[in-house]
């Protein structure tokens, strides 16, 4: 709730992610200028900061991320083992459709990518692990996105204004929940061209062992392998997220 908020949180958490885009290039006065936080803020900030190592300071007084987000990184991808099952499940799938399957989790109102299983497909998913997009655009969005009912969505969305990626791309909250609604029924998700114009995508969610989303996996292919190849994608999308969600101690079908 917005009552509880902590400014200083938020500043910091604006600076990591500026670093994380731009990491070795920006001096105090560059962030203080692109974030909007004066100078004197901008130093306390960053002296915690670089006390807990979250940032480091290197040559010309540039910043970058520190080890001790390293260390909760490696954490966070303990916690499921969901890495080394993506890629010992997904790797039959891919061969089997021949098209790019890709892992993620979702961050606020965007999709973190972790893993993609890649083919000799001739178009290469330019999506790489660490690599964040809007999830309002993406199918992989929308299969985490079906966590939420209605009045949840709302608040995740209650000051964001919808990107538009391509024509295609929803616009506004009730086309957003139409789609979250039918991939609920569905049990998979679809991005047609509304991320990247060109590119058709199939998601669907693996669930942990409390039947809660943990992440989604999806295939990304260009239209004509979409048009030959959706009921297979389809089928071996859920199937895969199927299990992975076993191997997470999903055991409700």
């Amino acid at each position: 709730m917005q009552k509880y908020w902590v400014p200083a949180l938020e500043r910091a958490n604006a600076i990591l992610a500026l670093l994380a885009a731009e990491p070795s290039d920006l001096r105090l006065i560059d962030l203080s200028n692109r974030l909007g936080i004066n100078k004197s803020s901008m130093y306390s900030l960053l002296n915690t900061m670089e006390t807990l190592g979250w940032v480091v300071k290197g040559k010309g007084d540039t910043y970058s991320l520190g080890p001790a987000l390293g260390s909760l990184s490696a954490a966070f991808f303990r916690q499921f083992h969901l890495l080394q099952s993506f890629h010992e499940e997904a790797a039959s799938s891919a061969k089997r459709v021949g098209e790019t399957i890709q892992l993620a989790v979702l961050n606020g109102r965007h999709v973190l990518y972790l893993a993609k299983e890649e083919t000799a497909a001739p178009v290469r998913v330019v999506s790489d692990p660490g690599m964040r997009f809007p999830a309002h655009a993406t199918s992989l969005g929308k299969a985490l996105l079906t966590q939420f009912d209605y009045d949840s969505l709302r608040e995740l969305y209650h000051d964001q204004e919808f990107e538009a990626m391509t024509p295609y791309t929803v616009t506004d909250l009730e086309q957003l929940w139409e789609q979250v609604k039918q991939s609920k029924i569905n049990g998979y998700a679809c991005d047609l061209q509304e991320a990247v114009a060109g590119f058709y995508c199939i998601a669907a969610p693996v669930y942990n062992h409390s039947d809660r989303i943990l992440a989604a996996v999806s295939f990304t292919m260009m239209e004509t392998a979409w048009q030959e190849k959706f009921d297979l994608a389809r089928d071996e999308i859920v199937d895969l997220a199927r299990r992975l969600s076993q191997r997470a101690g999903h055991t409700r079908t």
